[in-house]
């Protein structure tokens, strides 16, 4: 992003590296991950304020660990490390790390031995989150300690006068306690940035690339009522009006009303140009038969992709392809991590431009997903559209396990209402993630009124996470519990038994299928 202030971090495999970035950002400056092995010429063209070394999985002295070009001192800029990454400081100015006899996983108590400018205003008895197995047992030259743990004796180690200090903790985790203040000491005290960077600011800088980017030229979106197309589609709407043309593509597999609440927010309120495609039949026609999870999400993403390139045909002038690709997305191409196995294929239009000679326009691509819900605040978008839960492209075929038919899209459709309905009642909507219902393929034994029934099953899902990559399950008072099942089986026939889903991720995913 064009901006003077910036933080970049270099990745070497941290669980935590994407939660260092959002903590920056949330104290209002820009922050960028990179790959630990990025060139220094690349570094010097960024032109940070700052450089963080995140935490990482290997050892120092470790055959294959990972090691950032040695020249990135030669920028001069204030360098903080954390874990894995003071280790790195350490090393490259000499210093010695060693396997450490006794682990330390988990709270700590901080001893603050000298006062610094990122130790500033920290008590001196602050809890702290370790997770190491490796400890600094020699300080590089022109460094000294200034705190420590009961099992680390360097905690935390400085070099005032180059502007180097490293962290053998997590600042950036919620159980270190004083973790946001060590941060706000570094990009303020230490980096001297200001901390300008705000959804608006990012609003009208945006708006002013994608001017610059698109010209004249038309550009497509596929909108899908979710916060991530939403809020990119009003953000190019403003940015160049009538040159966007939106096309909602209606894949039988949405929940009850969408479509027409879809339409009625976007094209009357927003009075966008927007083609409504009902291709449920389509759909579910090619998913006949089909019970196998990966085929029923490539059947869906390839039809999708079929139909939206017959409908932007008729669009003339098109040149770009609007997605609303997020930051996490982007993180992942250049994971230190490298390839890792697939779990399940995700479902975008990704394969457009390709197809269709597009090139894309990504205006979220910097966003976190709190951070595109921040700039749809800004750009007036309702709350209840900024605030929705996740949903996947493959919609409800993924939460339809076996075959998919349109009665059993039907009967989920009003479990899943229900669901979210009362979640809304109770004011627990809000605290949650992801909620949703899945018909299973199951059916049970049951007693309505004076007869034995044998029905399907609904089992009930909800997660709190702050990403997506880890959650979990979320707590459900009972008696909300006991509304939704009671008017699930009441209210919808076929349905006689509701299950709540109580596994986190890992070791299951979020989604059924």
């Amino acid at each position: 992003m064009d901006n003077t202030e910036l933080i970049v971090i270099l990745d070497f495999g941290s669980q935590y590296t994407q939660l260092i970035a959002r903590r920056v950002r949330e104290l209002g400056v820009y922050s960028e991950i990179v790959p630990f092995h990025v060139s220094y010429e690349e570094l010097k063209r960024l032109s940070p304020r700052g450089i963080i070394l995140s935490g990482g999985p290997s050892s120092i002295y470790a055959e294959n660990a990972p090691h950032a070009d040695s020249r990135i001192f030669e920028l001069e800029v204030p360098v903080l490390g954390i874990c894995y990454g003071l280790q790195h400081l350490a090393y490259s100015f000499g210093g010695k790390v060693d396997a450490s006899t006794q682990r330390e996983y988990g709270r700590a108590e901080l001893q603050v031995i000298r006062k610094t400018p990122l130790l500033d205003n920290i008590s001196d008895q602050s809890i702290v989150w370790m997770s190491h197995g490796d400890k600094l047992t020699k300080l590089p030259e022109g460094f000294e300690v200034v705190a420590r743990t009961g099992n680390s004796p360097i905690a935390a180690i400085a070099n005032i006068k180059k502007k180097y200090y490293g962290l053998q903790f997590h600042p950036e985790v919620q159980h270190t306690i004083d973790g946001l203040s060590i941060l706000r000491n570094f990009l303020f005290d230490i980096a001297q940035c200001e901390g300008k960077w705000t959804p608006g600011l990012f609003v009208s800088s945006e708006k002013n690339k994608i001017i610059d980017k698109v010209g004249d030229s038309n550009v497509i979106c596929g909108l899908s009522g979710g916060v991530d197309s939403s809020v990119t589609a009003v953000l190019l709407h403003e940015a160049i009006g009538d040159h966007l043309h939106c096309i909602f593509v209606d894949n039988g597999l949405m929940r009850k009303n969408e479509s027409q609440q879809v339409e009625e927010i976007f094209k009357q309120h927003y009075h966008m140009k927007i083609s409504f495609i009902d291709a449920g039949d389509l759909f579910l026609r090619k998913l006949s038969g089909v019970i196998d999870p990966e085929k029923k999400r490539k059947i869906i993403g390839e039809t999708f992709i079929e139909v939206f390139e017959k409908e932007a045909k008729k669009i003339g002038n098109v040149k770009f392809l609007a997605q609303g690709t997020l930051y996490p997305d982007v993180i992942e191409s250049i994971s230190v991590k490298g390839p890792s196995a697939t779990i399940k294929s995700h479902h975008n239009v990704g394969g457009l431009p390709e197809k269709m000679n597009l090139k894309l326009v990504e205006p979220l691509r910097e966003l976190f997903k709190d951070e595109v819900r921040n700039v749809g605040k800004v750009l007036g978008l309702p709350d209840k559209m900024i605030q929705r839960h996740p949903f996947p492209g493959p919609g409800l075929g993924v939460r339809i396990l076996g075959e998919v038919t349109a009665a059993k899209v039907a009967v989920l459709q009003e479990a899943d209402a229900i669901y979210i309905e009362e979640l809304w009642n109770y004011g627990e909507y809000d605290n949650i993630w992801q909620a949703f219902a899945v018909l299973l393929p199951v059916s049970s034994v049951g007693v309505m009124g004076d007869e034995r029934t044998y029905e399907n099953t609904i089992a009930l899902r909800a997660v709190t996470s702050t990403d997506g990559m880890t959650a979990d399950w979320y707590h459900m008072p009972y008696d909300l519990l006991g509304t939704i099942s009671n008017r699930i089986i009441n209210e919808i026939r076929g349905i006689n038994r509701v299950v709540y889903d109580c596994s986190s991720k890992p070791p299951a995913t979020i989604e059924w299928e």
